[in-house]
């Protein structure tokens, strides 16, 4: 029997038509959905989309990612990798296939494990446990570093290696643990408590080299976090690489962003150490040239300033000895302080640092201190020398000397030297100073005598 080819009131699709109303169907009823599955025929053509099939052991179904939204996806997708989808139901017109439009796509598991961590982020956040008011500083001096990470790890080893080139003489204590897997945490707790126990470590490294979300995950452990918060003894982080971060990084005391920038960030540097005490010989030899130069000024200025004859004379020498031994003192007082100083620095340094590094540093603050030592003394003798020869000089010019050869010197009554007769009268009174004072003479006679020159 025939069938009619029109009939009243029926409603006739095209293919087209019937694909579009269905898509929109689609996706006017069903909402955005989660989606787990694994990836298979896998295509990333030139335009930038992704087309691929999400699969589980009993179904299929084909999928499309557009390029707007893949640039955000932070892994390499492929086949085989398990993955879960936030997705909306729609159909591809051209062929009536059912598809999912993806719009965010992320590794099966990473999602959980991902508001777990924010979860926990916000919960301690609350507490204060980021504050900085908690954090403990870095001790100025570090003499010892304690590292919690795994004996087998490539961690300890970058780690020695820093340390071994910036200060080989500085301790290291190992606290072993597990740095991934299920008692990985509870290891961290365990090595976090015994370092504290220990207490001879000045600063502790609490970390591991990078890794998934899911290798990292002890160090976003609660139980590690209120561990790493609780140490009497300040914690660098140090998990990962540089773009990982955990919740042992916001409450730890420092944050480094590997193993070996920790250990550069906690650990002093040997050659730095050894210019300053470089630097030091020098603003020491520079002080006491300093020192002897204005001493020196002074001695000239208090030698300049003697005058004479007489008592003058007598009272600046004994000023000068004093100054002398001053001098004197004030040197060797400044030389022992000195000497004291770099004792102490070159017997540290002797502690902190090798010994044959020490060596040649030492002999040179040896033959410093004797070079100074040899030219202090010798200018010292050249200055003492210097003015003995200048007090004889004045003393053989001085007419207190004159006098105690046995000569006087006669005045008038008006305190005028005689120095001739023609000024004296017979009856004249006259006064004679000898070396040990003064005679009164009365002229009564004048005797004129021949006086020859040549």
């Amino acid at each position: 029997m025939a069938m009619p080819t029109d009939t009243p009131n029926r409603q006739i699709f095209t293919v087209s038509e019937l694909n579009r109303t269905v898509r929109q169907l689609l996706e006017s009823t069903l909402p955005l959905l989660w989606v787990e599955g694994e990836i298979s025929n896998f295509a990333r053509p030139s335009s930038g989309h992704w087309y691929l099939t999400l699969k589980d052991q009993n179904a299929q179904v084909r999928c499309a990612m557009f390029k707007n939204s893949n640039t955000r996806v932070n892994f390499k997708p492929g086949n085989g990798i398990s993955v879960l989808v936030r997705c909306r139901v729609g159909l591809y017109e051209g062929r009536g296939d059912y598809q999912l439009i993806i719009e965010h796509m992320e590794e099966a598991g990473f999602g959980a494990l991902q508001r777990q961590f924010d979860q926990l982020k916000v919960k301690l956040a609350n507490e204060g446990l980021f504050d900085q008011a908690h954090k403990q500083p870095m001790p100025r001096s570090v003499n010892h570093i304690g590292v919690v990470t795994s004996s087998t790890g490539a961690a300890f080893k970058d780690i020695l290696a820093v340390l071994n080139r910036r200060f080989p003489s500085i301790k290291v204590t190992l606290f072993p643990t597990a740095v991934q897997g299920g008692q990985a945490a509870e290891q961290i707790v365990e090595a976090i408590d015994n370092a504290n126990q220990n207490n001879r470590c000045d600063a502790l490294i609490v970390g591991r080299g990078g890794g998934s979300l899911e290798d990292l995950w002890p160090f976003n452990e609660e139980s590690v976090a209120r561990a790493i918060f609780n140490s009497g003894i300040p914690i660098v982080s140090a998990v990962g690489h540089e773009v990982d971060f955990t919740i042992a990084d916001f409450i730890a005391d420092l944050r480094a962003p590997t193993p070996s920038a920790a250990a550069e960030l906690i650990s002093p540097n040997g050659d730095e150490i050894i210019a300053q005490f470089a630097g030091f010989e020098t603003l020491l030899a520079n002080a006491i040239n300093r020192r002897l130069q204005r001493l020196n000024q002074k001695t000239v200025e208090l030698r300049n300033r003697l005058q004479h004859p007489g008592r003058k004379l007598q009272e600046q020498v004994q000023h000068l000895d004093h100054l002398d031994i001053r001098l004197k003192r004030s040197i060797q007082g400044i030389l022992q302080v000195y000497r004291h100083k770099i004792t102490l620095r070159r017997d540290r340094l002797l502690r902190q640092h090798p010994r044959e590094a020490l060596a040649h540093q030492r002999q040179r603050l040896n033959d410093a201190i004797n070079q100074i030592s040899k030219a202090a003394s010798r200018q010292l003798k050249e200055k003492v020398s210097h003015t003995e020869q200048t007090m004889h000089l004045l003393d053989a010019v001085s007419p207190l000397k004159i006098l105690s050869r046995g000569f006087s010197v006669i005045r008038d009554d008006k305190n005028q030297v005689v120095k001739s007769i023609a000024s004296v009268t017979p009856g004249e009174n006259l006064r004679a100073s000898l070396i040990d004072g003064e005679l009164n003479i009365e002229v009564t006679k004048i005797t004129k005598t021949d006086v020859f020159t040549t």
